[in-house]
């Protein structure tokens, strides 16, 4: 079942010689590769978040308790 957008990129296409089509789909390709990563990470975060505040306010209690320590880079 083919959405009105998507009938509007076939006829957007159709107008370009063929070897114009074939960069289009690759971009579209690329385009869609890196869309999917975008949502999936961003589920990901939105699953780990309260997590991750949580963490950030550990931190920030052990900081303020002065239970910290500054990151030795050379030991990393």
């Amino acid at each position: 079942m083919q959405t009105e957008i998507i009938a509007t990129v076939v006829k957007m296409m159709e107008t370009l010689p063929e070897p114009a089509q074939h960069l289009v789909l690759e971009h579209i390709q690329q385009y869609i590769t890196d869309l999917r990563d975008e949502m999936e990470w961003d589920t990901a975060f939105k699953k780990t978040q309260a997590q991750l505040v949580a963490a950030a306010r550990q931190a920030r209690k052990q900081i303020a308790d002065g239970l910290a320590k500054p990151m030795d880079h050379d030991q990393l």
